[in-house]
């Protein structure tokens, strides 16, 4: 199995990450800074790294940038752990080169599943002329450092506000050939209604909204627009890397986002423990297709109003969510959305979908999550 080296300087999660990498027949060296974990990492080449982003002298995202200066252990993998709500923390773990991140708290299938990817894709590599793996690892550095850069730091340097910044903005309409589509709603809001009082209501949803854009945001959503008490989001290739696909971004903000339903619900049962209320629940679905992005002005008072994306790929996104609910799937996502995801996606029942006012039915299938190797 493979030797990982573990930079953590909290005591506790570095003893149950070791025994759950043990017990999955791995060697595990740790250490409680990067400096010292850079030290293990040249006497030992691991197989793998797994670091905080937050350590004592050295952080993981220091540690990654004289990681990947040295050309005997510049191409180890690298997954680093960071909290969701430190979103500069995730900023720089996308750009600094780590192959992937995993943020606090965590399950430890969730460890295991991105160790399992990272190894499986070294092994690839290693079968690869190492001259051809040197200019690749340089080549996808300086990408990473540049233009990843640039359009990360674009994003999350703005304060996320109730108006959407959306990166397509143009004089006129705008025509997406290809997008990602995910729609999500509350299903249980009009029963969250009748119980809780508005105020406790506005609140919750709020929470659950705050953490969706969070997510979409992060997942390099172009544009988010409110429809009632739902959330449209989709995602097209201007944040496409040659590995992550449109589609592969919002099959992962569509977990994200039972994620923020969950917090949602823990922040309603510890704020309004009185109130009775059912639990707060979500479906979505995942679509892609061509989307236009009609511009709509108002001449009256000489202003633009926000691009309203339209076509049938939205339309359809739409019904397939109401489907999900019906069916009792989180999320739904089509055939098409799924084609050409990189990575092994779990996933549980495979229907074929009549949608209301539509001839051709829908080949759909409940999605759970994307594991990338």
């Amino acid at each position: 199995m493979a030797l990982i080296v573990l930079m953590e300087d909290d005591l506790t999660t570095v003893t149950l990450i070791t025994a759950v990498l043990k017990k999955s027949g791995h060697t595990v060296l740790s250490a409680e800074n990067g400096v010292d974990g850079l030290a293990l990492v040249r006497l030992h080449k691991p197989d793998l790294i797994i670091s905080d982003v937050q350590m004592p002298e050295m952080g993981g995202v220091q540690m990654l940038k004289v990681l990947r200066q040295e050309a005997k252990i510049a191409t180890t993998p690298v997954i680093l752990l960071t909290f969701l709500d430190d979103r500069s923390d995730i900023r720089l773990a996308m750009v600094s080169g780590a192959d992937d991140y995993i943020t606090k708290p965590f399950q430890f299938k969730e460890l295991l599943d991105a160790v399992s990817a990272q190894l499986n894709r070294s092994q690839l590599k290693r079968q690869i002329d190492q001259i051809a793996v040197a200019a690749a690892v340089k080549s996808a550095l300086e990408f990473h450092t540049e233009d990843l850069a640039a359009l990360y730091e674009k994003r999350l340097v703005k304060e996320l506000s109730d108006r959407w910044p959306s990166p397509i903005d143009g004089n006129g309409d705008e025509v997406l050939d290809e997008a990602t589509i995910l729609y999500v709603d509350i299903d249980n809001y009009g029963a969250l209604a009748q119980i809780m009082a508005p105020d406790a209501l506005t609140q919750t949803v709020k929470n659950f909204f705050t953490h969706s854009r969070d997510t979409a945001h992060l997942f390099g959503a172009s544009y988010l627009q409110f429809v009632g008490e739902g959330l449209l989001v989709i995602f097209n290739d201007s944040a496409n890397t040659a590995s992550v696909t449109h589609s592969l971004r919002a099959c992962r903000a569509a977990t994200g986002l039972i994620s923020a339903a969950s917090r949602a619900q823990t922040f309603m049962r510890s704020h309004f423990k009185g109130e009775g209320s059912p639990e707060f629940s979500i479906s979505m679905a995942l679509h892609k297709g061509p989307v236009s992005m009609m511009r709509l002005d108002d001449p009256l008072h000489g202003s633009h109003l926000p691009l309203l994306p339209m076509g049938e790929a939205v339309s359809t996104t739409v019904l397939l969510q109401r489907q999900a609910r019906l069916q009792g799937w989180k999320i739904a996502a089509s055939l098409v959305a799924l084609d050409g995801v990189p990575g092994k996606i779990k996933s549980g029942a495979v229907a074929t979908l009549k949608l209301p006012g539509r001839t051709a039915p829908l080949e759909a299938i409940e999605f759970f999550s994307v594991a990338v190797g």
